[in-house]
């Protein structure tokens, strides 16, 4: 999914003379707290890029469960994660961010006016007022099955995901892991729907689950069904036929190994969380997140925030709840850097006529 086209103008881009795109503030992470942050700074008017490795908008929520239930969005009962991202990418259409997908920032360098030189992996540069990290865990990447050889089938027998559920409908499918994730893609395939797969084999190390009791229950039911099966073991390596992935080898813990047909294989080992190169920005890290202030949320770098998952603060709470408190202080307390000599009053969407104008939307007449 890419952001819709914006639903009003914008200012042009202004360049530097050797290339680099000025702009008021960059956000590194488009998860739904970096897409909170542009509609934050857009209140204020602060112009915004987004950059992000993924290479579509969404972040966790769309990486690993877009299909799975959030219940602790206010004013929002239940919604995906890719419902929310939806929401978000309308919210903040009359801000017109630009977003830059699939590459990471690996290059920020202070200016001696203030400002931060922003580059990233394919060659894209700005010039920054601020800065905001709402990378999440960070430059997260799943962990891999290792299995020598195993990964030529990347992207077309093995997967790390299930953004295209589709594939894997009638298919031999073998998931492997033992929490949530693993837990709730085997009940998928597994029950009736458009979805369902020829056959669903659940390989775990150990017949323990780190997953909701109510799908380790609802999983053991399907199997005495013989609508899936569960099988204790570890995948050491597979066959193959005219080049496509045709079985997987599993080391049961009889110490017998077992050949297991597949056409499709879901791992879901979890992810590894690095800061990547945010590690060496020069900023104060503490257990792999950057150390803020409450009051606006900068790190120990001036004109530098970090927002969500990425900070660490006293009484911090993993929350994308919290996240969105997070964006409005720091914008707030952003904008004395992008406009020094412009006092920002706090406004209320709900009366402000200026915001109803920068939101694109009629002003209310109340009696």
């Amino acid at each position: 999914m890419t952001p819709e086209p914006n639903a009003h103008p914008i200012p042009p881009h202004t360049h530097t003379s050797d290339g680099a795109i000025e702009t008021d503030a960059v956000i590194v992470g488009a998860g739904p707290v970096g897409l909170f942050q542009v509609f934050e700074l857009g209140l204020l008017e602060i112009q915004s890029h987004v950059i992000d490795a993924l290479p579509y908008p969404g972040g966790q929520p769309t990486e690993l469960y877009p299909d799975k239930p959030i219940y602790d969005i206010p004013a929002i009962p239940v919604c995906t994660g890719q419902e929310l991202t939806e929401r978000l990418l309308q919210q903040i259409k009359p801000f017109g961010a630009s977003f830059h997908l699939g590459q990471e920032v690996s290059q920020v360098q202070p200016q001696p006016d203030g400002r931060f030189l922003v580059g990233t992996s394919q060659g894209n540069r700005f010039l920054t007022k601020t800065l905001f990290i709402a990378a999440g865990v960070g430059a997260f990447q799943p962990r891999p099955l290792k299995v020598e050889g195993i990964d030529r089938f990347n992207g077309t027998q093995l997967f790390y995901n299930a953004r295209n559920p589709a594939q894997f409908a009638g298919k031999q499918l073998v998931i492997v892991g033992g929490g949530d994730s693993a837990l709730d893609w085997a009940l998928h395939f597994a029950s009736e729907g458009p979805h369902r797969a020829e056959s669903v084999i659940l390989l775990h190390r150990r017949d323990g689950f780190q997953a909701a009791p109510a799908s380790v229950a609802r999983m053991r039911a399907l199997c005495e069904q013989h609508q899936m099966q569960f099988v204790v073991g570890q995948v050491n390596g597979f066959e193959e036929q005219a080049g496509r992935l045709s079985a997987i080898k599993v080391a049961g813990a009889d110490g017998v190994t077992r050949v297991v047909p597949a056409d499709m294989l879901l791992v879901f080992f979890g992810l590894s969380p690095k800061l990547g190169p945010i590690a060496d920005w020069g900023l104060d890290i503490e257990r792999k997140q950057l150390v803020v202030d409450t009051e606006k949320f900068s790190t120990s770098i001036p004109g530098i925030f970090a927002v969500g998952d990425i900070n660490t603060y006293p009484g911090k709470k993993k929350l994308i709840l919290s996240g969105f408190h997070e964006c409005a202080l720091a914008a707030y307390g952003a904008a004395p850097i992008v406009f020094p000599d412009k006092q920002v009053m706090l406004q209320y969407t709900t009366t402000s006529p200026k915001l109803h104008k920068v939101l694109g939307v009629d002003s209310p007449v109340f009696d």
